[in-house]
């Protein structure tokens, strides 16, 4: 089974978001089970130096962008059974952001006929391309009507395309369609690209390919709906027969607190004492009181109303009139950003905001935290909860997306369940579910078998792994 992953980030060489941890340890679990797994990704300025050096210059050729002939090079590096073509072209990618930039529809139509270019120029032929998200929307488009109509080396490859975040389509004016990919505006005209006075990359990538995914079941339903299907939802509903939901997980080497090295004290399920003294070691770093006893509530997300910020930001105060912590790590709406900044002003030694993007720091809180809120008005799958299952910080979470599929509601009778959730978007049912996560924790004979029964979970990409591989399988007619 030969695979072209195409992304436009993976670990380990770039991370802005979800997509590039996926990117990095899905390959890498294919790999395990002996397929041969090759990602590309584009050459930014910022790659990571750890790595960068194990890039070596393969070839170049010249790309053709509509009217224009832009160089691309060729650079390519073996890490953990995975190879990872990076394609150069300084004018696109040598910049201090990889999105964002005004010829956003420019740079990623170069990269998406250069990834198709490469693979006749180092003479290797995939059996199947996965795409992801809006930025490789176009590979389909340009194999079925290009490609694959002026050269049989591209006739038996098929297209997997990848949604991780449907709220990101790639939308720009429809004039790119000649100027950037050669084509005439039929595409436009009959719909299939149109959105609104626009054409979407995305919406290439949902029409042409073979099988589309997304990255949890819940959200695969959930994007079929008005409700969360950011105006693509019709197109869902018609290729539902092609539509399939798998859970993404989370790589068990990278995410691991019996080796993790930015942590105090490394422990497991066996050895949870240690866990304690991760948190005492972050009240003194954070400048928290320093207690074992009252509870730490953490996130670790952008601060964006996508989180559910609204809803901690209304209950915040009654939350802290309560012996708790809350610790926030991460960047984003500046209003959000100014409220965590007073609240750490007002309660002083039971909140920490910490306003920026810090790895390390972030690894301490989910080592250290004892729950680990995600209320998120939607969630493809989520990242954060996973982690936090993996380190013992239990996850409240709104029940929808990944969210839903991942974290199981504990069962105080039972002593099922690995977490807690609610349901509808509103402040009164956040504040409720920790108020009964704050009773629980209280029990602390309840509360370490909810500790151990989310780090037992099995989060890990061996599973999903596993599941895209016969998926492929089915796809390709190849075992």
């Amino acid at each position: 089974m030969r695979v072209l992953f195409v992304a436009s980030e993976a670990g380990p060489f770039v991370k802005t978001g979800g997509l590039g941890d996926v990117a990095g340890a899905l390959p890498k679990a294919l790999a395990q089970k002996n397929a041969d797994v090759r990602v590309v990704i584009p050459k930014y300025k910022e790659l990571n130096w750890q790595v960068r050096d194990k890039l070596r210059f393969v070839k170049w050729f010249n790309v053709r962008v509509g009217w224009r002939e832009q160089f691309c090079g060729v650079w390519e590096a073996y890490i953990n059974g995975v190879t990872y073509y990076v394609l150069d072209n300084e004018r696109y990618f040598n910049r201090d952001e990889a999105y964002g930039h005004y010829d956003d529809a420019e740079r990623f139509a170069f990269f998406d006929r250069a990834v198709l270019d490469m693979l006749r120029q180092i003479d290797w032929q995939p059996d199947l391309i996965h795409c992801n998200d809006w930025q490789t929307g176009m590979i389909p488009v340009l194999l079925k009507f290009q490609y694959k109509r002026n050269d049989m080396f591209y006739w038996n490859m098929k297209t997997i395309y990848s949604i991780h975040n449907i709220a990101f389509q790639g939308v720009f004016d429809p004039n790119i369609l000649p100027e950037l990919f050669g084509f005439d505006m039929e595409l436009y005209t009959n719909t299939c690209l149109k959105f609104d006075a626009g054409v979407s990359f995305m919406k290439g990538g949902l029409y042409y390919s073979d099988i589309i995914t997304t990255v949890s079941n819940t959200y695969a339903y959930e994007i079929q709906t008005p409700e969360y299907g950011q105006r693509l939802d019709g197109v869902l509903r018609d290729r539902a027969y092609a539509l399939r939901g798998i859970t993404n997980g989370i790589d068990y080497d990278e995410f691991n607190p019996k080796t993790d090295k930015n942590i105090y004290k490394n422990y497991d399920v066996n050895s949870l004492k240690n866990k304690i003294m991760n948190k005492t070691e972050l009240q003194k770093e954070l400048g928290l009181t320093v207690d074992e006893k009252i509870p730490m509530i953490a996130m670790v997300t952008r601060l964006t109303p996508q989180k559910g910020i609204d809803l901690l930001v209304n209950i915040s105060d009654r939350l802290l009139q309560q012996n708790i912590q809350l610790v926030v790590l991460g960047t984003g709406d500046k209003p959000y950003e100014d409220h965590f900044k007073w609240l750490n002003y007002r309660y002083g030694n039971k909140v920490s905001a910490n306003i920026k993007f810090d790895n390390s720091l972030a690894n301490k809180i989910y080592a250290a935290s004892d729950m680990f809120l995600m209320p998120s008005l939607f969630e493809p799958c989520g990242l954060g909860q996973l982690i936090a299952l993996r380190y013992g910080s239990i996850p409240i979470v709104r029940e929808t997306g990944g969210l839903k599929d991942t974290v199981t509601a504990y069962n105080e009778y039972t002593g099922e369940g690995n977490g807690f959730g609610f349901q509808n978007y509103n402040a009164d049912e956040l504040y409720n579910i920790i108020q009964y996560a704050l009773n629980i924790y209280e029990n602390k004979k309840k509360w370490n078998s909810l500790v151990k029964n989310a780090m037992k979970s099995d989060n890990s990409w061996d599973r999903s792994a596993q599941v895209y591989l016969n998926l492929y399988r089915e796809l390709t007619g190849i075992d």
